[in-house]
C-alpha cells in the first residue's frame, strides 16, 4: 500500500477527528459512565487512526472507531486484571515477609521451654487443662469434655496451675 503524503494523511485524520470525535466521546461516556475515561479512550482510538498507513481506507468510520474503542477497553481491562494479580501476589509476598523472623521464633521457643519447666511437677490433667486453655484457646466446657471432667473441675485445675506458676516465679513464701 503506498503511503500518503504527510499533509494528506494529517488532513484525513483531522477530518475524521472533527466529524466523529464528539460522537465517539458521547458513546463511550454512555458506556463507561465517566467523561474522563471516555475522553482517554477516544484519544487512544484516534491515536490508532493516526498510526494507520492510509486512514482513507476506513469505510465506516463510526464502526471502525467503536470497534477500536472496544478493543482498547478490553486491553485496559486485561491490564487491570494483570496489575491486580501482581498487587495480590505482592501482598501475599509481603505477608510472608512479615512472618516471624528467626529471633522471634527462638524467643517463643524459649518462652515455651520456660513454661514447660514451670509446669513440671504438676499432675497431667491440670497441666493439660492449662495448655488447652492458654495455647489452644479452648473454653472450660470444651476442655471438660476433652478431659472427661466437669467445667468446675477444669476451673480448679487452671487455678491450681496459676498458683503453682506464681510460686515458681516468685517463690513459695511470696504470696
Amino acid at each position: 500500500m503506498p503511503e500518503l503524503p504527510a499533509s494528506s494523511h494529517t488532513h484525513t485524520v483531522a477530518t475524521l477527528y472533527s466529524e466523529h470525535h464528539g460522537w465517539l466521546h458521547a458513546w463511550l461516556r454512555k458506556r463507561l459512565g465517566c467523561s474522563q475515561r471516555a475522553a482517554d479512550i477516544a484519544q487512544d482510538a484516534f491515536l490508532r487512526v493516526l498510526l494507520l498507513a492510509d486512514p482513507r481506507q476506513i469505510g465506516q468510520p463510526r464502526a471502525f472507531l467503536a470497534t477500536t474503542a472496544n478493543r482498547l477497553l478490553i486491553d485496559k481491562a486485561r491490564r487491570r486484571r494483570i496489575e491486580q494479580a501482581y498487587l495480590d501476589a505482592l501482598a501475599v509476598r509481603s505477608e510472608e515477609a512479615s512472618m516471624a523472623d528467626p529471633q522471634a521464633i527462638h524467643a517463643a521457643v524459649q518462652a515455651l521451654d520456660r513454661l514447660c519447666d514451670m509446669l513440671e511437677g504438676l499432675p497431667a490433667k491440670p497441666r493439660e487443662a492449662f495448655l488447652l486453655n492458654r495455647l489452644d484457646g479452648l473454653g472450660y466446657a470444651q476442655i471438660a469434655e476433652q478431659l472427661g471432667v466437669s467445667s468446675s473441675m477444669v476451673k480448679q485445675y487452671i487455678a491450681r496451675v496459676l498458683v503453682h506458676c506464681y510460686a515458681v516465679v516468685h517463690g513459695p513464701g511470696n504470696s
